[in-house]
């Protein structure tokens, strides 16, 4: 029998705020997305959307790199020269290859603008200022 470990105080608000942002973002997609269909073209919402679930797969993957990251450096405390497995760095490097393919497919293959995609690609960085706009106001809120 393994004994489980209850996640930290710092762990799970982690976790709260990588949901937030991950929703966040598919949520300022969608919105953009729906917006390019009524004032633009399908075409352009397509390249939207598909941006923004790129965007959510690739803070997915760092997310998931830089816990395995930290859970390898935890382990190996103490030791004068740490190792980091191989497939740490695969999926920070491997993830940006997958991007850029599935980008270059979208826009080759499937006739999307990649002005759309790239801008739907920016829907993590609006969850993001959402999500930290929202720490900013929830913690002085907070300690109020």
């Amino acid at each position: 029998m393994t004994p489980t470990l209850r996640p930290t105080l710092d762990e799970e608000r982690h976790a709260r705020f990588s949901r937030r942002l991950q929703w966040l973002t598919i949520l300022f997609g969608l919105a953009a997305a729906f917006a390019a269909l009524i004032l633009k073209s399908r075409r352009d919402a397509c390249g939207i959307a598909a941006g923004a679930l790129l965007a959510w797969l690739n803070y997915r993957w760092l997310d998931q790199g830089l816990r395995a990251l930290v859970t390898a450096a935890i382990a190996q405390q103490g030791r004068p020269q740490p190792r980091v497995p191989l497939s740490i760095y695969v999926k920070f490097g491997g993830r940006y290859l997958l991007i850029g393919l599935a980008v270059y497919v979208i826009v080759s293959y499937f006739g999307v603008p990649l002005l759309a995609v790239l801008l739907g690609l920016l829907a993590l960085g609006a969850g993001a200022m959402a999500e930290g706009l929202y720490e900013v106001f929830s913690v002085s809120a907070s300690s109020e």
